[in-house]
């Protein structure tokens, strides 16, 4: 198994960084790579918080490296825990460092793009529709705000499927592998066996398919876990001897972690199926059933878990929805 000092004989050195999400399972990753002509880029940026952008100084300090090292960015995913503190580097760097990502995440986290506030009465709209009560839909108002970039850059460049990045010991292939976000992206290094894989594969936790509305709102732009079973097959068939995640340690045997996840999935939907057997229910009902210890705090999480596996259903063609009075039913 490659230790850290062999991944640093690769180039690549991981900062892990302390974030208040205990459902995203430890410390979010950031990763240097050593650049063929000298510097690095940096595979996620972490958390834009005071105490993670100290924390990400100190890691950069412990390798012997500063930010003026740095020669571009690659954002794996728009979520604040990767694409927060980008920002903040080009700052520190003093001179624009190019951040890189999918054009299908950029909004979450570009100046101009998108804002948690803008799309908040949508969303609100959207959870009425699948039965979450006022109280639920206040809750999620309140959550999803903690999810939003604060310090947005001014510009994302693209990477798309099938781009390779040359760094100074490694040809990394992206790949991208919608589910966890519509744009998220991995990095794959073919002839060492190595997976940045970011939260599209985690060893200890599910990635979480968060409900996602289209640019301007629309409803069905993007089913995440119908997306995600399908972006893990493909991840599943490559020869993989290290996964290095975008949470907690790096670890092997790829594929017995992804058949647990995806028998996870199966049990949960076998659940749904019993439940909708006995009648029709709002997707909020079935989350009642699902996760009946679920605080109010986590309605948007419980919800998205819940509607992500009905929709999986539904593509099968094993459930379908029935508007009632502008809620839908599911059965």
């Amino acid at each position: 198994n490659m230790t850290e000092a062999d991944l640093a004989d690769l180039g690549i050195h991981r900062i892990p960084i302390p974030i208040p999400f205990p459902q995203a399972g430890g410390p979010v990753n950031v990763y240097l790579v050593d650049e063929a002509g000298g510097g690095v880029l940096m595979w996620d940026a972490g958390l834009g918080t005071p105490e993670a952008e100290a924390a990400l100084a100190e890691g950069f300090r412990r390798l012997g490296r500063s930010f003026s090292d740095v020669r571009r960015i690659l954002v794996s995913h728009g979520h604040v825990d990767h694409a927060g503190a980008a920002r903040f580097v080009q700052e520190r760097r003093g001179g624009e460092v190019p951040v890189y990502g999918h054009p299908a995440d950029a909004g979450k986290y570009v100046a101009g793009g998108t804002t948690w506030r803008e799309q908040a009465p949508i969303y609100a709209g959207y959870l009425a529709r699948l039965g979450v009560p006022p109280e639920g839909i206040e809750r999620s108002r309140l959550e999803g705000d903690r999810y939003m970039v604060r310090g947005r850059v001014p510009e994302v460049l693209p990477l798309d499927e099938g781009e390779v990045i040359r760094a100074r010991h490694l040809e990394l292939r992206v790949l991208h592998v919608p589910g966890h976000t519509p744009g998220l992206l991995n990095l794959h290094a073919p002839a060492h066996g190595l997976l940045l894989s970011a939260d599209h594969l985690l060893e200890k936790v599910s990635p979480n398919p968060l409900i996602e509305l289209g640019p301007g709102g629309e409803e069905g732009f993007f089913r995440p876990l119908v997306a995600y079973l399908s972006s893990i097959s493909r991840v599943r068939a490559l020869e993989l001897s290290l996964v290095l995640p975008g949470h907690a340690e790096p670890f092997s045997g790829h594929r017995p972690v992804i058949d647990r996840l995806v028998a996870f999935y199966g049990k949960r939907q076998a659940r749904i199926r019993e439940l909708l057997d006995v009648r029709p229910r709002t997707a909020w009902e079935v989350a009642r059933e699902l996760f009946p210890k679920a605080q109010l705090a986590q309605t948007f999480l419980v919800i998205s878990e819940t509607l992500a596996n009905l929709e999986v259903l539904e593509a099968r063609g094993e459930v379908r929805r029935s508007d009632v009075d502008g809620v839908w039913r599911f059965g």
